[in-house]
């Protein structure tokens, strides 16, 4: 981890573990909750992403990241099942710095390179409410391979993950997080994979009627070296803090981002808007 990310990373901490909530909502952040939509309703979320200072250390390059079309889809499929799908549209990179790789990337432009995004599939379960105790629930999906790693970007493999989730509510204090681990198929090496902790922990804090501040601490952890055999499924983490509102029928956030580990982003923001919309009645 970077020295000079440390006073971000503890500061992102103790507000995800002193912090108080809006249902249901998950942009800006990262870390899943418990709570299933209601059954019949899609959740359709959008948003833009810019992170200054990315490392790329499978491809050898280093710049600022442009996510377009940061995407979400949530449907509640029961009242305890909920299918996810997760990506984005197209990865922009502005190339200030690129070093000897594994993979020679093939620019698209003098200085920069695009690539659509690598999509995830999840299903999450919620196992027990919360009654006087933590709300549970299990999630676990895969990382479908749609990137071409000659742009640079992506990894353009497939990979597993699963996680149990806890939630607490305290009074307006919404907490909430995850552990769990990543099979994540190593790029640079034939037959090969790294296993990986992901986490995650979070807060949500009603401020006044229709705005709430939300923020977290989430990412992958490998307890494996570095080599160039493993390049691309590295430790990778950020931390976030930000505002969620509503207005006009739509929940709008915007949220600025701060990486954790050497490869991660120096700064950066996001923001989008997200909206429920029913299909159908459950009987």
């Amino acid at each position: 981890m970077r020295n000079d990310r440390i006073p971000v990373f503890v500061f992102a901490v103790f507000m995800a573990l002193s912090a108080p909530a809006l249902r249901a909502q998950e942009r800006p952040l990262r870390t899943p909750d418990v709570t299933i939509l209601p059954p019949g309703t899609l959740r359709i979320e959008a948003g833009l992403d810019f992170l200054q200072g990315v490392d790329f250390p499978l491809s050898g390059l280093s710049g600022d990241l442009t996510g377009v079309g940061v995407v979400r889809l949530r449907m509640a499929v029961g009242r305890r099942v909920e299918v996810q799908l997760e990506g984005v549209a197209q990865n922009f990179l502005q190339v200030n710095r690129q070093v000897p790789a594994p993979v020679h990337p093939q620019l698209t432009g003098g200085d920069s390179t695009h690539d659509v995004g690598d999509f995830s599939l999840w299903t999450k379960l919620r196992l027990v409410a919360e009654n006087g105790h933590p709300a549970l629930a299990f999630r676990f999906g895969f990382e479908m391979p749609n990137s071409n790693q000659a742009r640079g970007i992506g990894t353009n493999t497939t990979n597993v993950y699963a996680s149990l989730i806890a939630e607490k509510h305290l009074g307006k204090l919404d907490l909430f997080g995850q552990s769990g681990l990543g099979i994540l198929q190593s790029p640079n090496a034939q037959f090969s994979q790294n296993d990986v902790w992901i986490y995650g922990g979070a807060f949500r804090l009603p401020v006044l009627k229709s705005l709430a501040v939300a923020g977290e601490v989430a990412g992958r952890h490998s307890t494996r070296k570095l080599t160039p055999a493993l390049f691309g499924t590295e430790s990778r983490g950020q931390g976030r803090l930000g505002l969620v509102w509503t207005f006009g029928g739509f929940q709008w956030d915007a949220a600025a981002v701060a990486g954790i580990y050497r490869n991660d982003p120096t700064t950066g923001f996001t923001f989008g808007v997200s909206r429920n919309i029913r299909l159908f009645h459950w009987k």
